[in-house]
């Protein structure tokens, strides 16, 4: 039989793994939700859910594509099943549904970082407008994306050695660097204590909030990648020597510094630049005007800001650009089991995610509706995962990915995916829910509003009879996985 792509090495592999988890929500959302519930106790519960929810998760994810050798598609149709194959086709079209509109947001990092470099962010500028008028030029917005997805699709066509592997090797550790460099030089100003406080310091109040902990296991399932498919994905080129508890856990402490990271680069600025703690306060109640106004603002009045904004806004570019290779190899890996050739599978996936993307660049409530929706969806992949390890059978599966691995799992990890993940998964979706009713009593069941739960169930509902419809057709497309000569 004819071998496939792998990666060469297990530090690609990793460092390609980091770069699919840390994303933009690294940046602009965690340093947010840290501070707003309890500092050091989010980070704490943050923790606690990558062992009970991420990590576990990965995992499994990382076991189905290691033994089936297929993306989430074929994983699931042969792991557990042709009559379970649709809920490898959720987990795809879930994620290419975020990536059409994840390429915008790639292009909007873009877009800042040569706004820092032509030194656009100086004392007195009204960043808001500048942030304003972009959102608003649909040819700019429309120019970026297609920059971005088209950079992504020339890294995806060169392969997983030359291309992914090559390119994370880069990304990866520029990053880090990057946001450390930006870290460095936030808790270095005058003031910058009091944001340092509000980020570490435990508010131990806190603990006792539900929102806290709702929280801070969303914002882990989100980060990590955790049912997303993209490990699946990923795993697909790996040896059957790979330490799948070593690797996994990796790539979640590799994420939650990242993590960690951001908000000691963003919060200190805030509170050191802003004009006072109240200011401060309300600028981290804005997910996307955090970054994209008010740090933009901040950075001309910190000494060395004309520097450091174009590391800042570059580390979030390459934070974007990975996840989104990721994504866009996910999508390709499905085409790819239907049998065709890297090289089509590439071409049609960015041509597919740049005219699907279209909506999202010229209208940003478009954008808005469908980060509402689908992000929401990705617990409902993760779900789809849990269920997957049960019906196989979550011992068996422990003693396969024990078998070799310097880092045993423990019977903890069987009761994990058993009892605690589907808890995790009813709590933190029947929270959403409730408060996205609570939100809008008036009118939460609208379809057609922006962030409603009726237009969550419609497009969901919409989804799921036409992958249930499309499941025969899935499992006959789907080809068998060809030797990768482990």
């Amino acid at each position: 039989m004819t071998q496939r792509e792998h990666f060469v090495s297990r530090l690609g592999f990793v460092a390609a793994a980091i770069g699919m988890a840390v994303g933009t929500g690294n940046i602009w959302r965690f340093p947010r939700m840290a501070a707003q519930y309890g500092g050091g106790v989010f980070v704490l519960v943050y923790l606690l859910a990558l062992l009970l929810w991420s990590a576990p998760l990965l995992m499994v994810e990382m076991a189905i594509g290691r033994k089936t050798r297929l993306g989430p598609v074929g994983g699931f149709r042969d792991f557990i099943g042709e009559s379970y194959t649709w809920m490898g086709g959720w987990m795809v079209a879930v994620c290419m549904l975020i990536t059409f509109y994840y390429a915008v947001i790639t292009g909007w990092c873009a877009k800042y970082f040569v706004l820092s470099l032509q030194g656009a962010f100086r004392e007195g500028v009204d960043t808001a407008t500048i942030w304003h008028n972009f959102q608003h030029n649909r040819m700019e917005n429309i120019f970026f994306q297609a920059l971005a997805i088209g950079l992504c699709g020339l890294i995806i066509y060169r392969g997983i050695q030359k291309g992914v592997e090559r390119i994370n090797k880069i990304l990866v550790p520029s990053l880090f660097v990057f946001l450390a460099i930006a870290a460095a030089r936030a808790i270095t100003l005058p003031g910058a204590g009091l944001g340092l406080s509000y980020l570490f310091v435990p508010d131990w109040s806190k603990l006792a909030d539900p929102a806290t902990w709702l929280q801070a296991f969303t914002q882990s399932a989100w980060s990590t990648g955790a049912g997303w498919g993209l490990m699946l994905t990923y795993a697909v080129y790996t040896s059957k020597k790979d330490d799948i508890p070593q690797n996994c856990l990796t790539v979640g402490f590799g994420d939650n510094c990242a993590a960690l990271l951001a908000g000691m680069a963003v919060i200190p600025t805030i509170f050191a630049l802003a004009p006072d703690p109240a200011a401060a306060r309300a600028s981290l109640g804005d997910n996307m005007g955090l970054t994209f106004i008010s740090l933009a603002g901040l950075f001309p009045k910190m000494k060395g800001g004309l520097i450091v904004a174009p590391v800042f806004f570059l580390a979030m570019l390459f934070a974007a650009l990975s996840s989104l290779i990721a994504q866009v190899e996910l999508g390709a890996r499905a085409l790819m089991d239907f049998g065709w050739s890297r090289k089509k599978s590439t071409v049609m996936i960015i041509l597919l995610c740049f005219l699907f993307g279209l909506p999202s660049a010229a209208f940003p409530s478009f954008l808005l509706n469908q980060d509402w929706v689908w992000g929401m969806a990705l617990l409902v992949s993760g779900f789809w995962t849990i269920l997957a390890a049960r019906k196989y059978g979550p011992e068996k599966l422990r003693r396969e990915i024990n078998a070799g691995a310097e880092l045993r799992l423990g019977r903890w990890w069987t009761v994990i995916l058993r009892y605690i993940s589907p808890l995790i998964f009813l709590t933190v979706t029947g929270w959403w829910f409730y408060q996205a009713i609570t939100w809008d009593k008036t009118s939460w069941w609208h379809p057609f509003k922006t962030s409603t739960v009726g237009t969550i169930l419609l497009q969901w509902l919409i989804l799921l009879a036409l992958v249930l419809l499309l499941n025969k057709h899935l499992v006959r497309r789907t080809g068998k996985p060809l030797d990768y000569g482990d």
